[in-house]
């Protein structure tokens, strides 16, 4: 299992993906799932998995090689518009499941894939899109400004609490971070490290990528303060009636 959110506010893009791909008790396994793709100055976009690790590796290197090829009738950086990438994704998605699943229906594996991509062209506003195993999607709302896949119940009520468009980015990215944490807590499928990118609106560029793991001071700030204001925070809650009966 995995877990990814992207978040739009107005001032850019948070994205956040764990890189847990097995969990047996004697097997636990580690593996990127957010891919950056970038032209400074034109556009960027970050693209976050969850499902077949294969189907998600086969879409990656289609994207790439369309980028390389010359010839290619479209391609990431010949996109004017972010919803013509997500269009196009979908498809390369739906073909290359299709392939995977001629070579899987003997196995009763599943070889579908689900995608977050957060990016923004020149020209463009910044957006996210979730792309769905048939090739469609959805975008963030100002009502809704955020998606997740993959292990999602978790880390939900602290983003569906907090975030709104108003919502600074760095603010955004450390609510991202308890979302994980709690998600992590609650779901051994899901686990360090953390991959965390920024996109800031108007700069077409990954402002920032960290990883983030066991050994990250500030994560281990981030958590601790929270699980500290989480039972300060129940301890003050008002009393029931017949605690202040005298």
């Amino acid at each position: 299992m995995t877990y990814c959110v992207g978040i739009h506010v107005n001032g850019g893009l948070v994205l956040a993906s764990d890189t847990r791909t097995s969990s047996s008790f004697d097997d636990v396994r580690v593996h990127g799932k957010m891919h950056v793709f970038e032209k400074p100055g034109e556009c960027v976009f970050v693209l976050m998995s969850a499902g077949n690790l294969a189907t998600t590796q086969a879409v990656i290197a289609t994207l790439r090689r369309d980028i390389e090829n010359p010839d290619a009738a479209f391609s990431l950086f010949s996109a004017k518009r972010l919803y013509e990438v997500a269009d196009y994704i979908g498809k390369v998605l739906v073909a290359n499941q299709a392939q995977a699943a001629e070579n899987a229906q003997q196995n009763s594996v599943s070889v579908e894939a689900t995608l977050i991509l957060g990016g923004q062209i020149a020209g463009g506003e910044a957006a996210v899109r979730l792309i769905y195993p048939l090739g469609n999607w959805i975008s963030t709302s100002p009502e809704t400004p955020y998606v997740q896949i993959g292990e999602t119940k978790y880390g939900k009520p602290i983003l569906e609490r907090i975030i709104d468009r108003e919502t600074t980015l760095e603010n955004a990215a450390r609510c991202a971070l308890v979302s994980f944490d709690s998600t992590i807590r609650s779901n051994v499928s899901v686990g360090l490290p953390v991959d965390l990118a920024f996109i800031r609106d108007g700069e077409l560029r990954v402002d920032r990528q960290v990883r983030i793991d066991e050994d990250t001071e500030f994560y281990t700030e981030i958590r601790q303060a929270w699980a500290q204001k989480l039972t300060e925070a129940v301890y003050t809650l008002p009393p029931f009636p017949w605690e202040t009966t005298t």
